[in-house]
């Protein structure tokens, strides 16, 4: 003996609700929101590396050491960092007028955003590298001797 079912459907067949395509972009907005909100933490620095002091009798120009460090394949800030992404603009040509005064204040290093945030120095996220000391030091001393653009 057979029991019948509802007309349409076949005995022992579950019920299906349909949902639609506004439905299913609602759950992918939901998800993609969720995914952006937790991806990405800023509420713990890196460790910072141990600067020494840079060595006074040593030229520091802004055109020959410093500007070099931001595109070089091992650092390359200009990945991000290229005038269309994050700010500063580091790219060759670009990079001082980005930088100062903006992020840079002549003659305070430790009172500068930029070295503040170097990779090694308290950059906000991961990178991937992390500059030497002796490159952070390089740009502290810059800094410190006034900022120049030479």
């Amino acid at each position: 003996m057979s029991i019948p079912g509802p007309p349409g459907r076949g005995f022992g067949q579950v019920p299906t609700k349909r949902i639609s395509m506004n439905q299913i972009v609602k759950i992918i907005l939901a998800l993609g929101c969720c995914l952006a909100l937790n991806s990405c933490y800023y509420d713990e620095e890196l460790p910072k590396v141990a600067i020494p002091e840079p060595d006074p009798d040593t030229p520091i120009s802004f055109r020959t050491d410093i500007e070099p460090l931001f595109s070089r394949s091992e650092t390359y800030c200009i990945q991000c960092h290229n005038g269309s992404g994050q700010s500063p603009d580091l790219r060759v040509g670009n990079a001082y007028n980005s930088i100062v005064p903006a992020y840079v204040t002549a003659r305070d290093a430790e009172g500068s955003l930029f070295y503040q945030r170097l990779p090694g120095n308290g950059h906000r996220i991961g990178v991937g590298f992390v500059l030497s000391a002796g490159e952070i030091s390089l740009i502290k001393g810059w800094i410190d001797r006034g900022a120049e653009n030479n």
